[in-house]
């Protein structure tokens, strides 16, 4: 093909592409869409995942059907429930693992984020942004302990690897402690505090140094501190979840964290918590350490810090842990983390959290929908093994895999999103907003308790 040629085809295929665009920003702009352009976009959707997304998670979703000619396509969102492109609406239990903690588009933080976007979307890089400035001082009050310093992130799993080059440059080690069931994130240094050898495997040899002890476990964790110490592998820092989330919402036992907390402190050693999942409010306190009265030197946050509006995260670190990267501020860095928009979230959402007392609410609807999810499973005790939780972060854990399948299937059917966990998939986890009414969660306890019924062994 000659050069003016495959000029005039690319030209062609450009104008496709930008008409394309046009349909698809078209119908963006729009409040509503009618049953055409809603089949276009499902159909688009489909097609999209199958040829240019990967064609694997149309047979993960249940939310697709075998053969492809159903998909439910999500649309809008609002409160405690989306829609899908036909305008069925679902209660969110699901709540994207834990990110809609104020509700989805909360207004609050939706103004924010529109007001930040008339002045400034994205900063310099050079300059000294003031919503930094400004979010790290209020996370220097409301965590626990002497947690003082900030470094803003994109994401749990950068919020996980930042931790892990703070407690690296901190004190030289190279040691790091981790749990069984575990899960940090998926980039490098993350995947190898994560427990899972099917998402390990693929990417060995991982980041060297990590030891995985049973969670739970003290004498465990004693003996490994024990056993790096008389070979001269010094344990530079333990990462924890304080309650375990995609390991299917395992509480510690008592006095656990407390414990290890202590022996960190006899060996010199920092105690990481990723509190990813388990902050800003879903476990009843902003902070799960504070149900456990244990200070970490390093705290991991996101999912739910940007408000369910904006991807954002953090690590909040002790003055003394975090100088070592005063001296030079660009030995971690990033481009996106801590932009104004994500700020002008998170500000926004520690705003609704206090003003709202959603932390305490979470508490209570959760210790109300955790009764009525057990009253409702009496009598299934074949099929459900254990009802658990702590706030509004509650696991159903089934007797085999395929039950909880189809009790998450039919209970999508029935205008209720819940799903499985990436580390034990025979536990669904319960994890709506903090706004959830009581209404809400009397309709998915008696939707669990009849799709339930007729889930066969």
């Amino acid at each position: 093909m000659s050069i003016d040629l495959k000029q005039e085809f690319k030209n062609k295929q450009y104008q496709n592409v930008s008409e394309y665009i046009n349909k698809v920003l078209s119908l963006i702009e729009k409040e509503e869409i009618n049953q055409e352009e809603a089949a276009w976009i499902t159909k688009e959707t489909v097609e999209g995942f199958r040829e240019n997304v990967n064609p694997g998670f149309l047979a993960y979703r249940k939310t697709v059907t075998k053969d492809g000619q159903f998909a439910a396509v999500e649309w809008s969102d609002n409160g405690s429930c989306f829609k899908d492109v036909n305008g069925k609406e679902y209660i969110d239990c699901l709540g994207g693992f834990g990110i809609y903690n104020v509700g989805h588009r909360n207004p609050k933080v939706v103004k924010a984020v529109t007001d930040q976007l008339k002045r400034q979307a994205l900063h310099s890089q050079d300059l000294l942004d003031p919503l930094r400035a400004m979010l790290a001082k209020i996370l220097g009050e409301i965590t626990p302990g002497d947690l003082k310093y900030a470094f803003f992130t994109n994401s749990g799993t950068e919020s996980v690897e930042a931790a892990l080059k703070l407690a690296k440059m901190y004190s030289k080690r190279t040691t790091f402690i981790s749990t069984t069931r575990a899960f940090h994130g998926k980039s490098l240094g993350a995947l190898s505090g994560t427990a899972k050898g099917m998402f390990r495997k693929p990417f060995l040899p991982l980041i060297p140094g990590f030891r995985h002890v049973p969670f739970g476990d003290i004498d465990m964790m004693k003996k490994t501190f024990e056993v790096c110490s008389s070979v001269g592998e010094d344990v530079g820092a333990v990462i924890l979840e304080p309650i375990q989330g995609e390991g299917g919402i395992i509480l510690p036992p008592e006095n656990y964290l407390k414990e290890v907390r202590e022996l960190c402190d006899q060996y010199g050693s920092l105690l990481i918590f990723d509190e990813v999942q388990t902050g800003m409010g879903r476990t009843g306190k902003m902070f799960a350490a504070e149900l456990y009265n244990v200070v970490p030197d390093i705290i991991c946050l996101a999912k739910a810090f940007g408000g369910g509006v904006m991807p954002a995260g953090a690590v909040v670190a002790t003055e003394n842990v975090f100088n070592s990267w005063f001296d030079n501020p660009f030995m971690h860095t990033t481009t996106f983390g801590g932009n104004p928009l994500a700020c002008a979230a998170a500000i926004a959402t520690i705003g609704v959290l206090l003003e709202e007392k959603l932390p305490d609410r979470a508490a209570e609807v959760g210790e109300y929908f955790l009764q009525e999810l057990k009253e409702a499973a009496k009598g299934q005790e074949d099929k459900v093994l254990e009802i658990r939780g702590q706030g509004l972060m509650i696991g159903i854990e089934f007797h085999e895999d395929e039950i909880g399948y189809e009790v998450s299937k039919g209970m999508f059917d029935h205008g209720i999103l819940v799903a499985g966990t990436l580390i034990n998939s025979k536990t669904i986890r319960i994890e709506p907003a903090l706004t959830i009414s009581y209404e809400e969660v009397d309709k998915v306890v008696s939707t669990f308790k009849q799709v339930l019924s007729q889930v066969k062994k």
